[in-house]
C-alpha cells in the first residue's frame, strides 16, 4: 500500500519511526518493540538509514523483516551519502523486491567525522536530485521527503529553505514528515509559509517524546532545532531524575499532538527511538490505543 493513500481519510495518520540495531540482540530487541506497537494499528513504519548510509544492508533487511514477518506498511529512508547512480538504482531495485512501495527520499548526513556533506562524483547534492532521479526511474514507489518547521540547520535563512522544500515538491514526492520541533506554533506557520508558496502536500509532523534531557538537547543542536522555555522549566528541575524526565516528556508531548490534530495536522510521526513505552502512554492519553491495549 502507497503511504499517500493513507491522507484525506477522516483518521490521522499515526506513524513510527526506527533505526537499525548495531547486534543482533539489538535486533531482536527492536523486533520486539516493533510488535509492542504493531497492536497501535498505526498506519506505517519507517526504518532510518543512518549517518552517511553506514546501515543501508541493516536498512534493507529490516524493513523487509518488518513489512513481511510483522505485516505493517514499512518505508524505508534512502541518502544521497556515498552513492552512485548505479548504486542507488540498485537498492531501489532490492527495496521493491523485498515488497517496498515507500521511500523516503533525504540527502542525509555527512559520515562520521566529516563535518560536511559532499556530494559523490557520481551521486546527488541534494534530495531534490535523488527524487527526479527516482521520478526517471519510472519506479512504482511513494515518496517522502523532509520538512523543517524552523529551517534546516544548514539553510542561511528560512526563504531559502522554502524554495529548496519547493524544489523537492516540484521533483515528485507525495507527502512531507517535518523534523522534530517543540513549539506547535513553529508547525502551524511552516505549513501556511508552504500553503502560501502552493505547497499542497501533507505535511505530517514529527513528534520525538523526551525520555532524556541530555539527549535531547544534542539533538536539537545538531538539527537546528529549538526546546522553548516551557519545556525547559519542566525540564530543568527534574533532569537528573530519568522517571520524572519521562513523566514530563510523556505529558508535553500529549499535549503537542493534541494541539496538532485539533489545529488540523494530518497526523503524527513518532521518533521512537527504538522504544515502545513512551509511545504507548502518548497513545493512551489521546485516547487511540485499541481496548484491549488502553
Amino acid at each position: 500500500m502507497k503511504i499517500l493513500e493513507c491522507f484525506g481519510r477522516e483518521e490521522p495518520v499515526f506513524s513510527f519511526e526506527f533505526f537499525p540495531p548495531k547486534s543482533e540482540a539489538g535486533l531482536e530487541s527492536l523486533l520486539s518493540t516493533v510488535r509492542e506497537l504493531h497492536r497501535l494499528e498505526p498506519s506505517f513504519v519507517s526504518v532510518t538509514y543512518g549517518a552517511g548510509g553506514s546501515t543501508r544492508e541493516r536498512t534493507i533487511d529490516l524493513v523487509g523483516r518488518i513489512q513481511r514477518e510483522i505485516g505493517l506498511e514499512t518505508m524505508a529512508h534512502l541518502t544521497c551519502v556515498g552513492h552512485t547512480r548505479e548504486e542507488i538504482a540498485e537498492i531501489l531495485e532490492r527495496l521493491m523486491a523485498t515488497g517496498i512501495e515507500n521511500v523516503l527520499a533525504l540527502r542525509g548526513d555527512p559520515p562520521k567525522g566529516q563535518d560536511s556533506f559532499e556530494a559523490h562524483p557520481g551521486g546527488f547534492s541534494y534530495s531534490s536530485e535523488l527524487v527526479a532521479f527516482i521520478r526517471e526511474q519510472g519506479v512504482p514507489l511513494c515518496l517522502g521527503g523532509a520538512a523543517y518547521p524552523e529551517g534546516h540547520v544548514e539553510a542561511p535563512s528560512r526563504k531559502r529553505d522554502l524554495e529548496n522544500l519547493q524544489r523537492k515538491v516540484d521533483a515528485g514526492v507525495d507527502f512531507l514528515v517535518s523534523q522534530l520541533f517543540f513549539d506547535n506554533d513553529d508547525y502551524f506557520a511552516f505549513v501556511e509559509r508552504a500553503r502560501r508558496v502552493g505547497i499542497e502536500l501533507p505535511i505530517v509532523p514529527g513528534i520525538m517524546p523526551v525520555t532524556n534531557v541530555g539527549q535531547i538537547e544534542r539533538f536539537t543542536k545538531m538539527c537546528g532545532a529549538s526546546i522553548p522555555a516551557a519545556l525547559q522549566q519542566r525540564l530543568d528541575p527534574v533532569r537528573d531524575d530519568e522517571v520524572a524526565v519521562v513523566e514530563a516528556g510523556i505529558e508535553y508531548a500529549t499535549e503537542q499532538c493534541q494541539g496538532l490534530l485539533a489545529g488540523g495536522a494530518p497526523g503524527i510521526h513518532f521518533y521512537t527511538l527504538n522504544r515502545s513505552p513512551a509511545t504507548r502512554r502518548i497513545f493512551e492519553n489521546l485516547g487511540r490505543a485499541p481496548a484491549s491495549e488502553a
